[in-house]
């Protein structure tokens, strides 16, 4: 945004530059204090030519502006996509595109981008067009320990039963997952001697 204001602020320099040239030695020579070709002179070396280097730098200011703009806004939907995904644990790719606004293309684009990055870990069903994070590969079965049956994914690390509403946490990597508890009977106390 700086960069933005600060190119602005040289094209308007140079604006006023050449304006104040012409004005000063345009009085000058109606004045008759200096001649034609030293108004003209005098014009070019004091107004066109620094209005000219500060045009430049106000243009190189303005570019340089839009393209960290231009990378920001990139570095926004890539941080978007993966915090949809992250989010839901599976996202298809046509509500990615709906959302973001973006082609099949440039959804497949950014998340290898992602990958490349290092910041996404998952795999893609192609059959569903679908992307799922890393965590949902973690799930060894579908099938629900409580009730029998079939979970889905729902969230980073979260894996919930419709049915029941059983939620199994994966752990990270390493770790075994975390199931709930099954249904808890009457504890039974071993006969004591009398």
């Amino acid at each position: 945004m700086q960069g933005k204001a600060m190119g602005w602020f040289f094209l308007i320099l140079a604006v006023v530059t050449v304006l104040a040239a012409v004005a000063f030695f345009g009085v000058g020579y109606t004045a008759g204090k200096v001649s034609a070709a030293g108004a003209v002179l005098g014009i070019i070396l004091f107004g066109l030519l620094p209005a000219a280097i500060l045009a430049a730098g106000g243009v190189y200011l303005l570019v340089q502006a839009r393209k960290a703009e231009a990378e920001a806004e990139h570095a926004r939907k890539l941080e978007r996509i993966l915090g949809m995904i992250q989010a839901h644990g599976q996202v298809p790719i046509d509500k990615i595109m709906v959302e973001m606004h973006m082609t099949r293309e440039a959804v497949q684009n950014a998340i290898y981008e992602l990958v490349s990055l290092g910041l996404f870990t998952g795999y893609i069903d192609w059959e569903k067009m679908t992307f799922y994070t890393a965590d949902a590969g973690q799930v060894v079965s579908t099938t629900c320990p409580n009730c029998g049956g079939q979970r889905e994914f729902v969230g980073k690390g979260i894996v919930r039963c419709p049915y029941c509403g059983a939620t199994i946490f994966i752990p990270p990597q390493g770790e075994t997952p975390t199931e709930p508890p099954g249904p808890v009977g009457p504890t039974i106390s071993p006969p004591t001697a009398s």
